[in-house]
């Protein structure tokens, strides 16, 4: 029995000194599940600012996407709108580099993709004349003024040059735009201009020969029809100006002499030499005139007979 007891009271003790330990162990869980809690807040917290940052950057990347959708968009503007003026252009930077140009551009210059970047002196113009290209755009970068002067290509195509400094929205000068616009058909219509003034001047005078001539002066049409009739025309066949506009030449020819004018107008028509000659003419009152007549062709562009004018002189007796 007395065994028995202290194996009982070895037993009770080593109990007791487990339960200790037990206690002990729990405490530490407790602690740890404590820590554990602790830890599990601050990571519910992270989390919630990890979600608030993740809302904050999915917002920003929305407004960045926005506005690279907007970027883009005026960008294949801004390329339609450049390639769809026809006016070719150029941009330059400070180092002479090119930065970009537009397709109509390389109707003057030949330019390919790979060329940005690269110096404009390497670039050849085809423009005659001119080789001061570069010289331009450092005056004008340095000055800060516009310079414009009508150039021609090799292919006879004229166009207007101007140099620009090239301005961010900022004001910052970042090189030169260098653009050339076409002006082939203007220049052609101020030439044509030029000339029909100079036509019309010669016209003019000699309207006043015509007018001032002691000849009947007459123009018709290769059907006859009266086109002209000067002052002296009115006096020697006595038909006003506006009375002979509305008849035809053959009103003023005998009949016996008819046949020998159609023969003469046809030879005129095909823009044939005449000799002057001796014929005669119908008067308003009846009187047959003789006149020493003189016919010329007058022929369009295409060198085709459109009309036939005559100066005829009466044959005193």
């Amino acid at each position: 029995m007395r065994i028995k007891e202290e194996e009982l009271k070895a037993t009770n003790e080593e109990l007791e000194t487990s339960t200790e330990e037990l206690k002990s162990s729990n405490e530490e869980m407790q602690s740890v599940n404590e820590e554990l809690q602790s830890s599990n807040e601050e990571l519910e917290s992270s989390k919630e600012e990890l979600q608030s940052v993740n809302e904050e950057l999915s917002t920003v990347n929305a407004e960045l996407q926005n506005k690279v959708a907007d970027l883009s968009q005026a960008n294949n503007d801004m390329n339609n709108l450049l390639a769809g003026t026809d006016i070719g252009t150029i941009f330059v930077d400070y180092g002479m580099r090119i930065m970009r140009f537009t397709p109509a551009v390389t109707n003057l210059v030949n330019l390919i993709s790979t060329d940005v970047g690269r110096p404009i002196w390497d670039i050849v113009p085809k423009i005659l004349g001119y080789d001061r290209l570069i010289e331009d755009i450092r005056e004008v970068l340095d000055k800060l003024t516009t310079k414009e002067l009508e150039v021609q290509t090799k292919d006879n195509l004229w166009f207007l040059m101007r140099i620009k400094p090239y301005r961010t929205l900022d004001n910052i000068i970042k090189g030169a735009v260098v653009t050339f616009i076409d002006i082939t058909e203007l220049r052609k219509s101020k030439e044509a201009l030029e000339e029909s003034k100079v036509i019309v001047d010669r016209l003019a005078r000699l309207a006043v020969v015509v007018r001032d001539s002691n000849d009947a002066v007459t123009l018709q049409d290769l059907e006859g029809r009266i086109r002209a009739w000067n002052p002296r025309a009115e006096k020697m066949y006595g038909w006003s100006e506006a009375e002979a506009l509305k008849m035809n030449i053959s009103s003023l020819i005998p009949e016996n002499r008819k046949e020998e004018e159609l023969n003469m107008v046809k030879k005129l028509s095909q823009a044939e030499f005449l000799e002057p000659y001796q014929t005669q003419r119908l008067t308003k009152d009846g009187r047959i005139v003789d006149v020493w007549l003189t016919a010329s062709s007058l022929v369009d562009e295409n060198n085709n007979v459109y009309a036939i004018a005559t100066t005829e002189r009466e044959i005193k007796k």
